[in-house]
């Protein structure tokens, strides 16, 4: 009984199943190696040079306006004012066209949003339009889940209540006169998180879906309000909501806020002199944080990345240096100097 059962479980008497497959292994010698080092090292060095040339000719202007150690800037009476919307300014000027399409950025520095408590704090389920949630909200979400009177939070959490909140105009200074630069707000965000990851309550108008709800403690205005303007940028899937949803990795980071699209900044911002009206909301100080603004076009590479072309070079340069150390020792023993 004991040999039937043994024979049974017998793999098939094939090629594959016992290991019988033909099989081609490379054999390695300097003539293949050495100039395989050659051309990779080559094709690495090449890539790395059309990287870093690309990305020296990409345009960033930065502007810091914390507040903080700066006797000139207008944003330092706001750092000591507790009231909303406290309106300061940024000048800059441009020497030559910053080519177009641009990029506006809003940048904070020694914010850890991968902080793992802080990330997980919110509800997924309220995100994602589930109104049960909206009544009982996740314990993650402490202790910005339920507010004073146990009235529930939507949406609930750190990661939400901690928006970024502060608001920009760009004017273009002409013969003493403003010219509003047009931002165009639509499709920042990633389209995953727009049409998957967040959706808005099946309820129609939005706002009873908040019914019973508070806005958290932060935000200047409820989820159904943010845009008063475009009725399908509002609630979960709002762009500017959508986009500090997505969080960075690292302290030090950029965050995408308007594009420069439209009229005549289709092609640039031109040269001349240029007025940034902030509306001062989000407190940094504390946390010794710093604030910024960044101005930014892209390349067929993406934005300023100087590190990838670096990489590039340093990778290239090894592998050539590594078929020459590799050449000296091949010629060395395969050759070796007659006594």
């Amino acid at each position: 009984m004991s040999k039937e059962v043994s024979t049974a479980n017998r793999p098939d008497n094939t090629a594959f199943t016992q290991q019988r497959l033909p099989a081609w292994q490379p054999m390695l010698s300097a003539g293949i190696v050495i100039p395989g080092f050659v051309l990779i090292g080559v094709a690495f060095i090449g890539i790395g040079v059309a990287l870093f040339v690309t990305s020296k000719n990409i345009q960033v202007l930065e502007k810091d306006y914390t507040g903080v150690g700066e006797t000139d800037s207008s944003c330092s009476k706001c750092v000591a004012l507790p009231e909303i919307n406290c309106q300061c300014s940024v000048t800059f000027s441009l020497s030559k066209l910053f080519e177009g399409p641009v990029f506006f950025y809003y940048g904070l520095s020694n914010y850890f949003q991968n902080y793992r408590k802080y990330g997980a704090s919110k509800d997924a389920n309220q995100l994602s339009g589930d109104l049960d949630s909206f009544k009982a909200p996740a314990e993650s979400c402490e202790p910005y889940r339920y507010n004073s009177n146990d009235i529930p939070i939507v949406p609930c959490g750190a990661l939400p209540n901690s928006i970024f909140n502060d608001t920009f105009k760009l004017f273009q200074l002409v013969d003493g006169r403003k010219e509003e630069v047009p931002f165009d707000g639509k499709g920042i965000s990633w389209w995953t998180d727009y049409n998957i990851k967040y959706r808005n309550p099946t309820v129609i108008p939005l706002r009873n879906a908040f019914n019973g709800t508070v806005k958290p403690p932060n935000w200047p205005l409820p989820a159904y309000e943010l845009n008063t303007t475009d009725p399908s940028n509002n609630g979960f899937i709002n762009q500017d909501f959508l986009v500090w949803m997505r969080r960075s990795a690292l302290p030090d980071f950029r965050k995408l806020y308007r594009r420069i699209t439209e009229g005549d900044y289709a092609k640039g911002l031109p040269a001349g002199n240029y007025s940034l009206e902030i509306s001062y909301n989000y407190p940094v100080v504390a946390f010794e944080g710093r604030k910024k603004v960044v101005f930014s076009n892209v390349s067929w590479m993406g934005g300023k990345n100087q590190f990838l072309g670096i990489a590039y070079l340093v990778i290239g340069s090894m592998c050539v240096v590594m078929s020459l150390v590799m050449l000296i020792v091949y010629a060395k023993f395969k050759f070796p100097d007659e006594e």
